[in-house]
């Protein structure tokens, strides 16, 4: 095990995967020569050449859609988009071909291939760069949807993207990639889809979180415990497969849930787990399942209001405290 940040182990990620299989290229706006908007590409071009690493012109469109060709064609192309927010430029592309390749020729052809896509708020970035999109790619079959939380998980995760036969969004929270973990040197440590990550084990209330929201999770399970309030923790790890069976068993231990998500509350991925878990464990429930999401608003830039639309530990913390004393 060797400590790294969350961006150090994307980047351990991409250079194994590299030279495991020639096939492995990446794509993307400053990915070579810069070394990508966040660093995140460091070393890759002067590792393995410009046929492997190649910067594309300021058009999602064209980058996804040539990643989606190169895999038709037997390559594996890992392509990045500067920030997700401007994934909805090329959403034709990911609904409509990325997602659809494999199933419209009746597996005849596939398209494995990743798009890496940095996001989230709390940077000062203004409305149109720290937005919260994975509902959007959640909602679209035919992709998996990847949002690690510890670097650990960036590493094996990315690594499992890149290897699987099935298009994969593959998600990474700006404020994540200082971050540090023990993350395994072995270059076959792979973390599969589908499968949730209990980070602590408790038995008064479920905190369901994923990405830069579990971290938060754990930490007020852990401010909690100070008042001797037992959480457990989930981390989903993944949002498409949806390890829902990890989280109705703690739900059925724990009478209630509480699901944190940075993405809108209208029509996001809360109230999706929420439904499931209504479906799965009613008769065990002990309160209502809440919900502790971002505000339906576009996203200012005052870094004090930009924190009280996105959750903080405080609100995660006192949502808690709330779920309890509800008089059920």
């Amino acid at each position: 095990m060797a400590e790294m940040t969350y961006r150090d182990a994307i980047n351990l990620a991409l250079k194994e995967e590299m030279r495991r299989d020639k096939n492995v290229v990446v794509y993307g706006e400053d990915v070579a020569q810069y070394e990508g908007a966040f660093k995140v590409t460091r070393g890759l071009l002067a590792e393995f050449g410009e046929l492997r690493v190649r910067d594309c012109p300021i058009s999602e469109n064209t980058i996804v859609g040539v990643a989606v060709g190169a895999a038709m064609g037997g390559i594996r192309p890992v392509a990045e988009l500067m920030t997700v927010n401007f994934a909805l430029l090329a959403m034709d592309q990911i609904v409509n071909h990325m997602a659809k390749v494999r199933y419209m020729f009746g597996g005849q052809t596939k398209a494995p291939m990743v798009v890496r896509m940095p996001g989230g708020g709390g940077s000062q970035l203004g409305a149109q760069h720290s937005q919260s999109l994975e509902s959007y790619f959640m909602h679209c079959p035919g992709m998996l949807v990847a949002y690690p939380a510890t670097p650990a998980d960036a590493k094996g995760l990315l690594k499992s993207s890149i290897r699987d036969d099935n298009p994969v969004i593959f998600l990474e929270h700006e404020l994540l990639y200082n971050s540090k973990g023990e993350v395994p040197e072995d270059p076959e440590f792979l973390v599969p889809f589908g499968k949730a990550n209990v980070l602590k084990s408790g038995d008064r209330v479920t905190l369901v979180g994923y990405g830069r929201m579990a971290i938060l999770a754990l930490q007020a399970s852990l401010a909690l415990e100070k008042e001797g309030v037992s959480c457990e923790v989930i981390d989903l790890r993944t949002l498409v497969p949806l390890d829902m069976e990890t989280v109705l068993a703690s739900v059925t231990k724990t009478g209630r849930a509480v699901v944190i998500e940075e993405c809108w509350k209208s029509a996001g991925l809360g109230g999706d787990i929420a439904s499931r878990i209504y479906e799965g464990c009613f008769d065990t429930l002990l309160a209502p399942v809440r919900r502790i999401s971002g505000l339906d608003v576009p996203m200012p830039y005052s870094r004090k209001i930009e924190k009280l639309c996105i959750p903080q530990l405080d609100g995660i913390v006192q949502g808690v405290r709330d779920l309890l004393n509800e008089p059920y």
